[in-house]
């Protein structure tokens, strides 16, 4: 039996809608890339992270100026999701361990969890200051911090670099279905499960405890 104790959130596309300008403009300001513009907020966000993983080079003090001032404009036009609180409030009567892992600067997730009231429900925040690295260094870093085996870990993902980061940490992932098409695209990379909100993220842990085969988890 799989027992799942602690989930790590990364707030872009988990836990709020955010805009893909911002992000898109970190690329063409701070990295010279234009012409990887998306839609999408966190397929912009992943490939700004893709950005800084590839550079040679430490950023300027400006650089890190100009991305962290965009990357808080974004979380000022983030939209968290409508089940967000509900749905962590259920996570923690659970005695769940709940844990941000973003590749978010620290002052940005430090506003976005101000801004939408939510640091009293995680007991940890690493970002990319504090774990020294983007993608899988966050992670990683929240993974030895609750002191588990990563297999005792969920993380909820909404992209497939998100994906394969939780799994080549060895932990859990349950996709996050923000857009249908992309979702069955995603579903085909073999994740844990899936939800379609994040009500339904309590039933899917209680679902992995069970030894259920992986699928999509409906909360009726």
């Amino acid at each position: 039996m799989q027992v799942i104790k602690a989930v790590c959130f990364e707030p872009v596309g988990c836990l709020a809608e955010f805009p893909a300008e911002e992000f898109n403009e970190i690329a063409a300001s701070v990295f010279d890339v234009k012409e990887t513009a998306s839609t999408s907020g966190s397929e912009a966000y992943w490939q700004v992270l893709e950005l800084m993983e590839q550079s040679g080079t430490p950023l300027t003090p400006g650089q890190t100026r100009c991305l962290e001032e965009l990357e808080l404009q974004a979380v000022g036009k983030a939209h968290l999701y409508e089940d967000v609180a509900p749905a962590l409030t259920e996570l923690k009567a659970m005695n769940m361990t709940l844990v941000i892992a973003s590749s978010l600067s620290a002052i940005a997730v430090s506003r976005f969890l101000e801004t939408f009231s939510l640091n009293d429900f995680f007991s940890a925040v690493w970002t990319r200051d504090r774990a020294g690295g983007v993608k899988a260094a966050p992670l990683g870093k929240a993974i030895e911090g609750t002191s588990l085996h990563p297999e005792h870990v969920m993380c909820l993902v909404d992209t497939v670099d998100g994906l394969h980061v939780a799994k080549e940490a060895g932990a859990n992932a349950i996709l996050m279905f923000n857009d249908y098409d992309e979702g069955k695209r995603l579903a085909m990379h073999n994740p844990t499960g899936a939800i379609v909100s994040l009500h339904e993220l309590p039933d899917a842990i209680r679902f992995v405890a069970e030894g259920a085969n992986a699928g999509r988890f409906n909360r009726s």
